[in-house]
């Protein structure tokens, strides 16, 4: 089991020391993707696999979640990379801010470090559309 410190897991690490991943959660913007990296000590990933589904199956009943897909590194690695769609950063802040999702979370495995963060699509001419 994680700990949680004032609602936050003990082993969260930003993934932009510039813009903190609470303060994103306090745009006006949508649709958004939050991006989560996982890892986790070998010996626990089907420990963590099991409380994930238990988590995801808690998000996707939430106003606003839109789908998730979880990706494993190869050659046995333990980092694991969830992406997930949701409507707008104000659903995914009200989801994640909830007693629901809090209480969701502390059955990750207690080696889980977490680094979210919420990204918009950006349009690049030729290559990607926005």
């Amino acid at each position: 089991m994680i700990k949680l410190v004032n609602g936050i897991p003990e082993k969260f690490t930003e993934m932009d020391e510039q813009v903190k991943f609470f303060e994103q959660m306090n745009e006006d913007v949508g649709p958004i993707m939050m991006i989560n990296k996982f890892n986790v000590i070998p010996e626990q990933a089907d420990e963590f696999l099991k409380a994930f589904a238990a988590t995801a199956e808690f998000m996707k009943k939430q106003p606003g979640y839109i789908s998730a897909q979880l990706h494993r590194g190869i050659a046995g690695s333990c980092t694991f990379i969830n992406i997930e769609v949701w409507e707008s950063a104000d659903h995914f802040k009200r989801t994640v801010t909830s007693p629901g999702f809090q209480s969701s979370i502390v059955d990750l495995p207690s080696s889980t470090i977490m680094s979210p963060h919420l990204f918009k699509k950006v349009a690049v001419p030729g290559i990607c559309v926005d």
